[in-house]
């Protein structure tokens, strides 16, 4: 329980400073999404063993951050009216909450997050690292 809340920790922290870096600013429930999609993608990458490609993992992963990010817009942006974010004046957009453009760029730091998770594991917890398949 102690590893999951450190993992979420970091990847809350992570999530918070790409927002900084990607747009200026960024709010506390980002603290909270990019927790859970740390851990989501680190235990897709745990309970793959090395037998699920990384390329189906990277695109299980969007999927998963995409469907997070939705959630996360329509109670935090829709219901609470708090406007965190909003990609309506982006190409193929669901209800401003979330873009195609952006699903591409989480499939590809979907791939630094699975790297990261781990390299963590493996630094913090002494577990073994994973072995990849690309396809």
């Amino acid at each position: 329980m102690l590893k999951h809340f450190i993992l979420f920790g970091i990847g809350g922290i992570t999530y918070l400073i790409i927002e900084l870096l990607w747009r200026g600013s960024s709010h506390w429930s980002m603290f909270f999404l990019g927790g859970v999609c740390f851990l989501v993608v680190g235990l897709i990458n745990e309970k793959s063993r090395g037998n699920i490609p990384l390329l189906l993992q990277m695109l299980v992963s969007t999927i998963i951050i995409t469907t997070l990010e939705f959630i996360t817009g329509y109670i935090v942006n829709i219901r609470m009216g708090l406007n965190v974010w909003s990609y309506y004046d982006l190409s193929y957009n669901i209800m401003g909450q979330v873009c195609l453009l952006y699903s591409i760029l989480w499939f590809f730091l979907s791939f630094l997050c699975i790297l990261a998770d781990d390299w963590l594991r493996h630094i913090l917890f002494g577990e073994e690292k994973q072995k990849y398949r690309i396809i």
